[in-house]
């Protein structure tokens, strides 16, 4: 790719991020969230188109023997999806998978784990193996109950958790535990398909969210992504705004559903941090430049931070037992979430059956 696509492309990610955090600081001065309820009834169930041929591996390019690009068709997006896979340190025998979901341009926009990390090195020792769509931009990664005319058709939660695992175990040659991770707008998918899918995830890491799409500024958070920075219609997704779809995929309401689940759940303040000094700058072509990484970063993480207090009050108020790291300085940027992958490897390890 040219160095002038990257600059385009990073420019695009920019305005995105500023739109995002104008929306996220208007829904935080926004009244106060209602207080939580149960889902009512599923008016706004997600519909899920037929399928009329099972999902199957495409092709596969290799990189190398632990980096692969698979790609795999879904019946109901009718498309084939590009997932970039990293392989086992040891693939003599079974091993588990953690998915790993990128942020608001699904990886699309460059803006990736595989880009943006350390990601291949860290688990270059580990028993694990990796899988990261590479699509999925503004989509929320769920169900969408209709087209919209500005996205694709839109169905990952039926990818992700029908479609996709069997494909996936009888490829790699999985033993069939799953993990899963994200960070901004993933940060929520990956807590709402652990509540969709009961059974299929043993853990779930979530890294600078906005849980709670039925309040005020989840709705904000939401809105922003899809509306403002994706163009697309947020209700042609969930429903009507505040309707029953809104409350059905709102994780905080639907916190109940993460029990015996390992959690792993943070944000930063929103604060400059360690990634904040241009000497330690995390440093890609996608990073943004250092003051709007701070001011920008900081207001999405700060609405982040918010959020994910209310979560981790409402998990103790369900005695729901969770790894909560809130409150150090640091912005909504890819340093942070790098650490996060490393703090939360433990727990996560521990929920596939593997040591750290």
């Amino acid at each position: 790719m040219s160095r002038r696509s990257l600059v385009g492309r990073r420019v695009v990610s920019c305005r995105a991020a500023g739109v995002i955090a104008a929306a996220l600081l208007a829904g935080a001065l926004a009244t106060a969230p209602p207080a939580l309820a149960a889902p009512a009834g599923n008016a706004a169930a997600n519909t899920t188109a037929p399928t009329h041929a099972t999902a199957y591996v495409d092709h596969i390019v290799k990189h190398n023997d632990r980096q692969w690009d698979m790609y795999v068709y879904s019946p109901s997006m009718d498309r084939v999806i590009k997932l970039q896979i990293i392989r086992p340190a040891d693939t003599s025998s079974p091993r588990p998978t953690l998915y790993m979901l990128n942020g608001a341009g699904g990886g699309e926009d460059g803006a990736n784990w595989e880009n943006q990390t350390d990601i291949v090195k860290f688990f270059g020792d580990k028993d694990v193996n990796i899988v990261i769509p590479a699509e999925g931009i503004y989509s929320y990664y769920t169900d969408w109950i209709r087209k919209d005319p500005h996205l694709p058709k839109e169905m990952w939660q039926t990818f992700l958790t029908k479609e996709l695992p069997p494909v996936i175990d009888s490829a790699l040659g999985t033993d069939g535990v799953n993990s899963i991770a994200g960070l901004s707008m993933s940060a929520v998918s990956v807590l709402d398909l652990a509540i969709h899918a009961p059974g299929l995830y043993k853990g779930v890491a979530s890294y600078s969210g906005c849980a709670q799409t039925a309040s005020p500024l989840g709705e904000a958070s939401v809105r922003a992504v899809v509306e403002a920075a994706g163009h697309a219609d947020a209700q042609n997704m969930w429903g009507p705004y505040g309707g029953p779809g809104w409350i059905e995929h709102d994780p905080t309401i639907n916190a109940a559903k993460l029990r015996g689940l390992k959690l792993y759940i943070a944000a930063g303040n929103g604060l400059p941090g360690k990634y904040e000094n241009p000497a330690t700058q995390h440093i890609t072509d996608e990073t943004p430049p250092l003051d709007q990484q701070i001011v920008i970063g900081g207001a999405l993480e700060a609405g982040a931070n918010v959020c994910t207090q209310v979560l981790a009050d409402r998990l103790r108020q369900l005695n729901i037992p969770a790894t909560i790291n809130l409150g150090g300085d640091g912005t909504h940027s890819w340093g942070y979430w790098q650490d996060d992958m490393r703090k939360s490897w433990p727990l996560m390890a521990a929920s596939l059956g593997l040591k750290p």
